[in-house]
């Protein structure tokens, strides 16, 4: 295994580690109910992509209900 000559200077270390970063999901506005939705997925609020209905969104008062209802019993 290599061995290398000479120490890694701190200032080498860290420019080189300058590139690794993590980056911000990029966010746009769904065009239908204006949420923040990832680009190219279908909007979880509403269940449009580009313009047409994907997935048919469930009603929130229900899940609500149900949520309620499973806590009681």
């Amino acid at each position: 295994m290599a061995i290398p000559f000479r120490k890694t200077s701190k200032s080498k270390r860290d420019s080189r580690r300058a590139h690794t970063k993590l980056s911000a999901p990029t966010m746009v506005v769904c065009p239908n109910c204006g949420e923040l939705t990832l680009s190219h997925m279908v909007c979880k609020k509403c269940g449009f992509y580009k313009g047409k209905l994907v997935v048919a969104p469930k009603p929130e008062k229900e899940a609500k209900e149900t949520k309620e209802t499973k806590e009681k019993k």
